[in-house]
């Protein structure tokens, strides 16, 4: 995956509440297994009629709003499960969605695709979605190693939680495949020690290692 720590762009305002996948990405354009492609048909209800032609009237037909970053209204990501709409996203070109609340199961297929979740509290959001709806220019600025986001205009700034393995995948454009291999010298040092203390079953300390690296 690609890595993330600064992201700084100017952002796409999106204020509808309690956005599902359904209307992130619809279930008609689920058919394909490669995360490719996703991003034309992202919010397909919301911008095209059903002849395909560009609704005037949503953002991301409104070419003054651009960016890295999706500034979306409470309850972001609720309904089903689909891990396809965290592909459409990051695959339009997003690698930040700013919400005041994430549905949990829609949070973490963000953070194992590269896409980074912000949760920031009703009254910033609310700044903010102002600001950027008013100025398309304001830019934003996310510190995923500070875990700081940034209003550049106005110097207002929240901190945002994020799980800390996690946060380390993210860092470093690790999968969890990705992360278990960059500990490969540590685990074979580790497997070689408990050989020579004659230790032949140490599945249960090898986790705790693992975690602990």
């Amino acid at each position: 995956m690609e890595k993330i720590n600064l992201v700084q762009s100017t952002a796409v305002p999106l204020a509808s509440n309690d956005i599902d996948t359904d209307q992130i990405i619809p279930a008609r354009f689920l058919k394909a297994t490669s995360r490719e492609n996703f991003g034309e048909n992202l919010f397909r209800d919301w911008r095209y009629d059903n002849q395909g032609n560009s609704k005037k009237e949503f953002v991301l037909n409104n070419p003054s709003y651009k960016g890295k970053i999706l500034v979306a209204g409470k309850n972001f990501g609720c309904g089903s499960s689909r891990e396809h709409a965290a592909w459409a996203l990051y695959d339009y070109g997003f690698r930040v969605v700013v919400s005041s609340f994430f549905a949990d199961i829609f949070k973490n297929n963000a953070l194992n695709n590269g896409l980074l979740p912000v949760q920031v509290s009703d009254s910033f959001l609310k700044k903010l979605l102002a600001l950027v709806q008013e100025h398309p220019e304001t830019l934003i600025t996310v510190k995923l190693e500070d875990q700081t986001i940034t209003i550049d205009k106005t110097g207002e700034q929240e901190k945002f939680e994020i799980q800390a393995y996690k946060k380390t995948c993210l860092l470093n454009g690790y999968d969890d495949i990705d992360y278990l291999l960059s500990l490969k010298e540590a685990i074979i040092q580790f497997e070689e020690k408990k050989n020579k203390e004659g230790q032949a079953d140490f599945d249960a300390e090898l986790v705790d290692y693992i975690w602990q690296v």
